[in-house]
């Protein structure tokens, strides 16, 4: 049996969601709590799937609607990255029902290197929609969407 697909992966929901109390001090001051939600991939698929074209929303964004979704103190940081690129492999993958992953942004307004068609892609379809990209860094260089706090999506 070869390799899953990205799709098969999003769809593998495993035992989650479940809530992992830690005990890590310098973790618990990080994030805040010992409560920490690992959320399946679904949940980041269907966020990210609902951001309408000209809005974006940060992978930030996401893990706290989700820790408060599931009444937990924080979301993950490792699964939520790696839950949100599999998100948007899965969505370029399909030939359909295809979601608007370049939409997400990692900290600070930053697109995501490790998306499909990489930054070119993701630049190109947010320019489509109307955003000003930036670059920030002179040996490694960073594209950020300008001004994306004022495009940011309300998922409550």
């Amino acid at each position: 049996m070869g390799e899953k697909s990205f799709n098969e992966k999003l769809k593998d929901s495993k035992d989650m969601p479940k809530i992992v109390v830690i005990d890590n001090e310098k973790s618990i001051q990080r994030y805040g709590g010992k409560n920490m939600l690992i959320a399946p991939p679904l949940e980041y698929n269907e966020i990210m799937a609902k951001i309408p074209e000209r809005k974006l929303i940060t992978i930030k964004q996401i893990r706290e609607f989700l820790a408060k979704k599931h009444d937990a103190d924080f979301t993950c940081p490792m699964t939520a990255g790696i839950f949100i690129n599999l998100s948007a492999q899965a969505s370029w993958e399909r030939n359909s029902d295809k979601i608007p992953f370049w939409r997400t942004l990692k900290s600070g307004g930053e697109l995501n290197p490790k998306y499909p068609g990489e930054i070119e892609y993701q630049k190109e379809m947010l320019e489509m929609e109307g955003h000003g990209i930036c670059t920030k860094g002179r040996k490694k260089i960073k594209y950020f969407v300008k001004d994306f706090e004022n495009h940011l999506y309300d998922l409550e």
